[in-house]
C-alpha cells in the first residue's frame, strides 16, 4: 500500500497533477494506492471540472483511481474552512479526517507527499 498526500490546488501548479500521474502509474503496475488531499488540494476533488481541450483534467484522473478501487479522501476541516460541502465532491471522493490519515500512514509501505 502506497499513500499519496496532496497539498496543492488542482491547477496553477503541477504538483497535484504529477502526484496523480505517479499514482496512476503505480496502480497500473499492480500496486494499491490511497490518496489524501489537504489544504487547497481538496479542490482537486470537486465534481464538474471543465478544462480546455487538450489540457489535463484532475477530476478525470481521480475518477480513474476511484474506478481502480483506490481510496480517495479529502480533509474535512480543510473542506469546511473553504466552504466546500460533501455533495460537491466527485464520485468516490470521501470527506475524511486525520484519524483516517494516521491509520493509512501506519499501514502504508510508503508515503509520498506532494
Amino acid at each position: 500500500m502506497i499513500t499519496f498526500i496532496l497539498n496543492d490546488p488542482p491547477y496553477g501548479t503541477e504538483k497535484s497533477y504529477n502526484a496523480l500521474r505517479l499514482a496512476m502509474s503505480t496502480v497500473k503496475r499492480g500496486n494499491s494506492v490511497r490518496l489524501f488531499m489537504f489544504q487547497d488540494a481538496v479542490f482537486c476533488g470537486l465534481k464538474g471540472q471543465k478544462t480546455p481541450d487538450g489540457y489535463y483534467n484532475i477530476e478525470k484522473m481521480l475518477l480513474y483511481l476511484v474506478r481502480k478501487k483506490c481510496e480517495v479522501n479529502a480533509c474535512g476541516s480543510c473542506m469546511d474552512s473553504r466552504g466546500l460541502k460533501e455533495e460537491s465532491l466527485t464520485e468516490g471522493v470521501v470527506k475524511s479526517d486525520l484519524v483516517t490519515l494516521a491509520k493509512w500512514v501506519e499501514e502504508s509501505e510508503k508515503c509520498l507527499v506532494f
